[in-house]
This record gives structure tokens, C-alpha cells and sequence, in this order.
């Protein structure tokens, strides 16, 4: 009770802090350069510079905020990334030396790929195909609501709701897990599931595809829907079928919104960190990249160098993929 309060009091004296923020700002400004009451050629020069200053004063706190906790993080990471286990000591590229001889870090990389395959092509796939079946029937929305469900839990949480999926318990005694429920039932053996090399990757990539799925289908259920009801009726009078309107006529007028629901899913999974951290914490051959970091940087006493080294990989993989995303949606922008 005493953390909802918490929550409740800081969100409240959030907004009255950026309320404050912006009238004061906006009083202060009009009083240093007024146009009230001034001469015709005065006001109109203290309005323009009143006018200049003013979409700054709306922008700082935004670009104050990045600062803090963006650029100085990015530019002090990679500082550490070349110096040793206390962040004192000057050691060069050492620490990226060590990356590319060490077996973990190898291992994170390889599984940081799998991840990368399967999670944005299935839960944009799947996003797309309900999508278009919810828009068919009449009690889509309510379908729509139940898969977009998922997006309102923690990755943390959806782990937990997982966890019961693939419990494991010995052969011979109740399972409470509902994978080896159904395995049991059929006749097979149980199996402890997320310690299966390989395709432990693939059970903990479900749980993102599960949640994300949603994401994308709401995005792609409103671009299904802005398109022309025009070239569907005349692909229709041209004799095409059903699935030749959606793959030849739909998708190539939406293809800009599938790239762009895809990168953001696949900067998600560049970062996916809290699912591996709850499900096996990076045991059985499951670390990735941001688990890796997170164990080198504040476990085992800490080793800020190689924890940042690793962030600064992660970095330089996200970065290239947001830039094409920006460059993508203003340029779908400059299209409306």
C-alpha cells in the first residue's frame, strides 16, 4: 500500500513540477521581453525573440533529461570500456580482445542472433496474419484485446507466467507445468525444458514473441486499414483471389510499416535482457548479450571495463538499426 501511494504521490507531483515548469518559464520570458504596452517596433522585435526562445524552453527539460541519462551514459561507457576492472587504470583495446577470445561472449553473440532470426520475423508474422483475420469477423476487437493483453505485462511478469508453462517435475508426480501436463498425457516423458541446449533459446524466445505479437498487430491492423478500398475492388473485378489481394495488393502498400514494426522489435531484442535474467539467468547455454553485461558489470565484485565494453557492442548494434528507423518513418511522413 505504502509503494502505491509512493507511485501515486510521485506521478502527481510530477505533473505539478512540469505544470510549474512551463508556466513559470513562459512568465519569466514574457516579463524579460514584453510586447504589452510597448512601441509598435519593440514589441514586435521582443515577440520574435520572445517567439525564438520560447519552443527551447518547452524542449529542455527533454534534452536536459537525454543528456543525463543518454549522451553522458554513452560517452562515459565507452571512456570505461578502455580501462581495467575498477575503471581506473588505462588498458587499450584489452578488454575488446578479450570479447573475441572469450566463449561466453562468442555464445551470447550466437544466441543474440538466433533471437534476432526468429522473434521480429514471428511476432510480426503473426501480428500481420490476426490482423487481417480480426478485421474479418465480428467479434475481432474482442480478439484483438485479449492478444494485445500480453503488452501490458513486465517481461519479468510474462517470465513468471511462463515459468508455470514449463515447469519440471520428476517422472512419476504431478506436473504442474501445462508443456509437460501435455506431454505426460500423451504418453511421453517430462522434460525440464529451458535446460535443453539450443532450443532452450527458442522456449525463452516465445515468451517475447507472445508479448510483441500484440505490438504488432496493432500497428499493422491500422495500416491494413488505411488502404485504398480502391485497389482492392478493382484486384477484386481483375479476378484475384484472396490470397493474391493480400500478398500482391495489401502487403506491398504496407510493406513500410512491416520494416518499421520489425527494427522496433529487433532493437527490442538487441536489449532483451529481464526474460533470460528470470527464466535461467543466462545458464544452459541461454546468456545474451545484455545479461552478460549486466553479470560483468555488478556481479562478482564488478568489472567495469569488460561490463562496458560489452554495452558498447550492444550500442553499436542498436544505433545503425534506430537510424534506419527514423530515416524510414520521416520518410513516411514526408509521404502523408
Amino acid at each position: 500500500m505504502q509503494q502505491l501511494l509512493m507511485a501515486v504521490v510521485t506521478m502527481v507531483a510530477g505533473v505539478l513540477a512540469c505544470a510549474a515548469y512551463f508556466y513559470g518559464t513562459n512568465l519569466i520570458l514574457d516579463l524579460i521581453f514584453p510586447s504589452k504596452g510597448r512601441s509598435g517596433a519593440k514589441a514586435s522585435r521582443n515577440l520574435r525573440i520572445s517567439n525564438a526562445i520560447r519552443p527551447w524552453l518547452f524542449l529542455f527539460p527533454a534534452l536536459f533529461a537525454m543528456t543525463i541519462y543518454l549522451i553522458y551514459p554513452v560517452i562515459e561507457s565507452v571512456w570505461l570500456s578502455f580501462h581495467d576492472r575498477a575503471g581506473q587504470n588505462f588498458v587499450g583495446g584489452a578488454n575488446y580482445v578479450w570479447m573475441i577470445n572469450d566463449g561466453e561472449f562468442r555464445q551470447s553473440i550466437f544466441n543474440n542472433f538466433l533471437w534476432l532470426l526468429v522473434v521480429p520475423a514471428l511476432a510480426t508474422f503473426f501480428g500481420l496474419i490476426i490482423a487481417a483475420l480480426t478485421d474479418r469477423i465480428w467479434w475481432g476487437n474482442i480478439a484483438k484485446t485479449l492478444i494485445f493483453m500480453p503488452m501490458a505485462i513486465s517481461f519479468v511478469g510474462a517470465s513468471v507466467i511462463w515459468k508455470f508453462i514449463y515447469d519440471y517435475r520428476a517422472a512419476g508426480t504431478e506436473q504442474i507445468g501445462l508443456l509437460n501436463a501435455i506431454v505426460t498425457s500423451l504418453g511421453f516423458e517430462p522434460q525440464a525444458w529451458v535446460t535443453i541446449p539450443l532450443w532452450n533459446n527458442f522456449f525463452l524466445m516465445a515468451i517475447l514473441v507472445w508479448i510483441q505479437t500484440g505490438f504488432a498487430m496493432v500497428i499493422l491492423s491500422a495500416a491494413l486499414r488505411g488502404i485504398p478500398e480502391e485497389t482492392v475492388e478493382a484486384a477484386v473485378i481483375d479476378g484475384a483471389n484472396g490470397f493474391q489481394i493480400f500478398f500482391k495488393i495489401m502487403i506491398p502498400q504496407i510493406w513500410g510499416t512491416i520494416a518499421v514494426v520489425w527494427t522496433t522489435i529487433t532493437i527490442l531484442v538487441l536489449k532483451v535482457f529481464d526474460i533470460v535474467l528470470a527464466m535461467t539467468n543466462g545458464q544452459w547455454q541461454t546468456q545474451v548479450l545484455a545479461n552478460l553485461m549486466f553479470d560483468w558489470m555488478f556481479r562478482g565484485g564488478g568489472d567495469f571495463g569488460r561490463g562496458a565494453a560489452i554495452a558498447v557492442v550492444i550500442m553499436l548494434l542498436v544505433v545503425p538499426i534506430m537510424i534506419w528507423n527514423i530515416r524510414n518513418a520521416a520518410k513516411e511522413m514526408k509521404g502523408h
